[in-house]
């Protein structure tokens, strides 16, 4: 069995299959409710480093906010991290996620529901980080604008309602590939269901920009383009055809797990690579 940390909200590390929802808790039967992802790194010794947690707690925040949930409580989420963090000491790359959903609906005046669990990272993406992945573009349904009179779409809020992603990984797969980048009505190309995507071009990294797309804040992708810009590496928001990506010198789906993992296949077609640069890539993200 896998091994797995689970601490909750006012009770603290419990055991990884006890019960920590109610069967009308609205996380459950509504996907009522947001949740973080961060990568943690623990050594030989059971010390912990763990990747942009600052960052990722303010996203929480930004999220709850935008669900109209109560604000974050930073200082018992740090504290229920460290608890986590206490019953875990396996040496490696894991995953910490937070969820918050907004209760019972039997209980609409009692507390919210708070979770964190910490889990291996996947070998599936530590092989894709190093091998790249194969992508299909895959319509999302809205255009580049679609979110700008829209806030009730709920744009660059990273809820639980998650099935439209799980359901584009499964599509994904069914075709024979590793990953989707969705795509806009007006043929502009948007982000994975669970990555940023940045592309070089003319000697400079691009991503798609938020806002009015309705694409999440990346953590992961914003501190590429920080360490990059430190480096004297120009950056760039600006909106670009899946046609575009085709002529570039090199093109990565970015995220706060898998880390960087270049994309050597787009719609069945072979994309540029240039030796020594998705290593760079990776030591600008900390990977």
């Amino acid at each position: 069995m896998t091994k797995r940390a689970v601490a909750v909200l006012g009770r603290g590390v419990v055991e990884s299959d006890a019960e920590v929802l109610s069967s009308d808790d609205l996380g459950l039967t509504r996907g009522d409710g947001c949740f973080e992802a961060t990568r943690v790194v623990t050594g030989a010794d059971g010390s912990h480093r763990i990747d942009h947690l600052p960052e990722h707690l303010a996203r929480f925040q930004h999220s709850s906010h935008a669900l109209g949930l109560p604000d974050v409580d930073v200082t018992a989420w740090q504290e229920l991290v460290r608890t986590v963090l206490g019953a875990w000491d396996v040496p490696g790359e894991a995953t910490l996620k937070l969820m918050i959903t907004r209760g019972r609906e039997s209980a609409p005046s009692g507390p919210i529901t708070g979770i964190a669990t910490v889990t291996p990272l996947a070998e599936r993406s530590l092989r894709q980080r190093r091998d790249g992945v194969s992508v299909i573009t895959l319509a999302r349904g809205t255009s580049s604008d679609a979110y700008a009179a829209a806030p009730w779409l709920l744009g660059g809020v990273k809820t639980l309602s998650y099935a439209i992603n799980v359901a584009a990984g499964r599509f994904a797969e069914a075709h024979g590939a590793d990953d989707v980048l969705f795509t806009t009505t007006d043929g502009y190309v948007l982000e994975a269901p669970t990555a940023a995507v940045v592309w070089l071009s003319d000697a400079r990294l691009h991503t798609t920009p938020t806002g009015a797309t309705g694409i999440l804040d990346s953590i992961t992708q914003k501190a590429l383009f920080a360490a990059a810009e430190a480096s004297g590496f120009p950056t760039r928001y600006a909106l670009a055809s899946r046609d575009e990506l085709l002529t570039t010198d090199g093109v990565w789906l970015v995220s706060s797990g898998r880390g960087p993992a270049r994309i050597h296949t787009l719609d069945g077609i072979q994309l540029p690579h240039t030796p020594g640069l998705s290593d760079r890539i990776r030591a600008f993200t900390g990977f």
